[in-house]
């Protein structure tokens, strides 16, 4: 081994593996043909149901589906039989009573058996149907055939179906599908890929994804029979997974092309790429795996099955990299580099340009991206936590124009989410009649029958006077719930709006615990491996208005509409859904922060050469730009073909994560990261002499320094 190659351990990790190829790709194989297998079955296993265990509104929701089967916090459809008369009443009700016998596991509530609640205006008819939980991201089949039931029975009228689920999937029941979405993501990867490389060696990220992403799955079908999965996982595991396998496949390819270009011969440079970019490599997956273990702390078990599966796909894209990848450079690499074209010595010279001009005027730089930051984050102070609201879905499909015409013929858009009051009957208490009388509600009635009473408790169905998505009208649900707090004979308040509300005090009244845990675990990974507590604390600081940055926008594109409607045909969602910036959270501190180490950890290895602050930023952007710019393009093209998922909750993570991951690499991290470095000169290599990095990274073979080692940055 070359002399020059530190002797760290994830040198040893590339000796272990180049010395024992045919095995290493031997257990590849194998757990790529197990996890194709797994793949094809995990699916059937994902749980589509956001619990909030302890919560008043689920607690009241699952003595709901205990009693009567179905309702509690799954909203109704709805199904509108209109022209309704006093002379095709009884052979309405008639139809309805036939269709309720047989579908026994679905509640029919409508105005012959709850007359109270008013639902029959101008002729139209509205039937409350209530299923059971979902079971897919589709809703479910069963109000639609109880429609095509209803217009069998009722020939002489129309009969048309709405409701949340049907606004929300748009009038349709699967977008590409997530094999799909990645195919298209991966084509646009190898075309970034071709572009970087400008040779056969483009394959090679895409084959180290493709078995990340299979084992993944694997591993995900095994934890399914321990844990609920949540269904957003597919999605992650398939394109988030491709994203950073390829981004840390491209990290270590790279490296080894410029060590090549260096003189090293074939398995030493493969050696000097392991021990530099792989110990990155490891650095930046940890750092990713953190911000989605902070899950784990929410209460919701559905966003903890997110953070566990989110945890895999740095965890085995990082072994896949480590491992499988050196051997194909050893066996293929040398053969697929072609057409061999110069490694350019210096670095890109377009970013040697830029770093230049950045260290030269640092303060104007930092003013710039600051002045960017701001404007971008500042639509944030406006944001609104719930779901979309029903006026934001396309309105050329028949469930829109059923609902609009709901709201034209004089109904509230609270005829949407309906809330259930769960009581024990007692003669001396009429619930019924207190609810109606609750501010925000404007009607409620005890229906009649199987519908209202069953097994000793009665449901009280409560309709509010706006649709109770998001936290700007929670206002009748807090009424009820202070309602059930006084009264004796309610047990509680199920339905959409309490859910909404639960799962947005659950999760995000345990921020501040799991930013902490966040904050504290990136500060003492990235201190002891960049060798500086300054570095460190400006990487959380800096991710953190990345962040801002990123829920602004979102905020002004999805909320407020300003380019959903332009781009994807949906108008202003008017909130966003609870569990969205959660999750955007915990995925993009971790993504992001792979730009950070990326090119940190070039200029730090820079500046122990050339012991300049400025030589350290110019050559570590020379270095580091160009990848971190196809990174995060890789990384935007996945997300972007998430983006055309049928959910418009899909649609808005994949592009706030995609929004995230352009501003992240590019203001960031291409401006205002180089700038805050240059100007804070010798500060940034400060370490104390007690801190652990000394002895970290003395044990991998990394020189320390402390401010009094080095000269003042030039």
């Amino acid at each position: 081994m070359n002399n020059s190659i530190p002797n760290n351990i994830f040198t040893k990790v590339g000796q272990g593996v180049l010395a024992h190829r045919r095995l290493v790709i031997t257990i590849w194989v194998l757990l790529f043909l197990a996890g194709g297998f797994g793949a094809s079955r995990v699916v059937g296993r994902l749980s589509y149901n956001f619990a909030t265990p302890g919560q008043p509104g689920y607690v009241a929701s699952q003595k709901i589906l205990r009693h009567f089967g179905n309702g509690g916090q799954n909203p109704p459809a709805i199904a509108v039989i209109a022209g309704v008369k006093s002379n095709n009443s009884a052979s309405v009700a008639r139809a309805l009573m036939a269709t309720a016998r047989q579908y026994p596991t679905t509640r029919f509530v409508d105005s012959f058996n709850a007359p109270r609640l008013d639902l029959l205006q101008r002729g139209d008819e509205v039937v409350y149907l209530f299923g059971g939980p979902p079971t897919s991201l589709a809703p479910s089949a069963v109000p639609n055939q109880i429609t095509a039931q209803l217009v069998h029975d009722l020939p002489s009228l129309h009969v048309a179906l709405t409701g949340e689920a049907q606004l929300a999937s748009a009038g349709k029941s699967s977008g590409l599908g997530v094999l799909a979405e990645t195919i298209v993501a991966g084509i646009g990867a190898l075309a970034i890929l071709a572009f970087v490389f400008a040779s056969l060696l483009a394959i090679i990220p895409l084959v180290i994804a493709t078995v990340s992403i299979l084992t993944t799955f694997l591993i995900l079908l095994g934890l399914s029979y321990v844990t609920s999965v949540a269904f957003v996982v597919e999605f992650l595991v398939s394109l988030i997974g491709l994203g950073i396998a390829i981004d840390y496949s491209l990290l270590i390819v790279t490296r080894w092309r410029e060590e090549r270009g260096n003189g090293l011969v074939n398995q030493d440079a493969i050696l000097m790429s392991m021990a530099t970019a792989g110990r990155s490599v490891a650095l930046s997956g940890i750092t990713v795996a953190v911000g989605l273990l902070a899950l784990i702390v929410l209460p919701v078990p559905l966003l903890r099955s997110t953070g566990i599966g989110g945890v895999l796909i740095p965890v085995v894209s990082i072994a896949v990299v480590l491992t499988l990848l050196p051997v194909l450079l050893s066996l293929v690499g040398e053969r697929l580099d072609w057409p061999h074209r110069k490694i350019a010595q210096g670095g890109s010279p377009t970013w040697h340009r830029i770093g230049t001009v950045i260290t030269g005027h640092a303060w104007p730089s930092l003013i710039i991206a600051g002045a960017l930051i701001i404007v971008f984050a500042s639509p944030i102070f406006g944001i609104r936590l719930g779901q979309d609201q029903a006026g934001s879905q396309s309105s050329s499909t028949s469930a829109a124009i059923t609902y609009h015409g709901l709201l034209h013929a004089g109904y509230t858009p609270g005829i949407l989410s309906p809330m259930e009051v769960i009581e024990r009957p007692t003669q001396s208490t009429n619930v019924a009649s207190i609810v109606r009388s609750t501010p925000g509600i404007v009607a409620a009635a005890h229906p009649n029958g199987s519908a209202g009473t069953r097994t000793g408790l009665a449901d009280v169905i409560a309709i509010p006077n706006v649709e109770t998505v998001n936290s700007a009208n929670f206002a009748p649900v807090n009424a009820l719930d202070a309602l059930a707090g006084h009264n004796p004979s309610i047990i509680g308040v199920a339905g959409l709006g309490p859910n909404d509300l639960d799962s947005t005090n659950a999760i995000y009244g345990q921020t501040p615990l799991m930013l902490g845990i966040i904050a504290v675990l990136t500060f003492l990974l990235l201190s002891t491996a960049l060798k500086s507590i300054v570095l460190a604390i400006k990487a959380v600081i800096v991710n953190l208005f990345s962040l801002a940055a990123t829920f602004g926008i979102l905020t002004w594109f999805w909320q407020s509409g300003h380019l959903s409607k332009l781009i994807f045909g949906i108008p202003a969602t008017g909130a966003i859904t609870f569990w969205i910036p959660i999750s955007i959270f915990a995925f993009l501190f971790g993504l992001s922060m792979d730009y950070e180490v990326f090119i940190l950890t070039r200029i730090r290895e820079e500046y122990d050469l050339a012991h300049s602050t400025r030589i350290a930023v110019v050559n570590g952007l020379s270095r580091t730009g160009k990848l971190v710019t196809s990174a995060a393009i890789i990384l935007f093209l996945a997300f972007a073909s998430l983006a055309s998922a049928p959910l418009t909750d899909i649609r808005v993570l994949a592009t706030g994560l995609g929004i995230g991951i352009l501003v992240d690499a590019t203001v960031i991290r291409g401006i205002a990261v180089p700038a805050l470095i240059q100007l804070f000169g010798p500060l940034n290599w400060w370490v104390p002499t007690w801190w652990p990095s000394r002895a970290f990274n003395e044990a991998n073979g990394v020189s320390s320094k402390s401010l009094n080692d080095v000269p003042v940055a030039r």
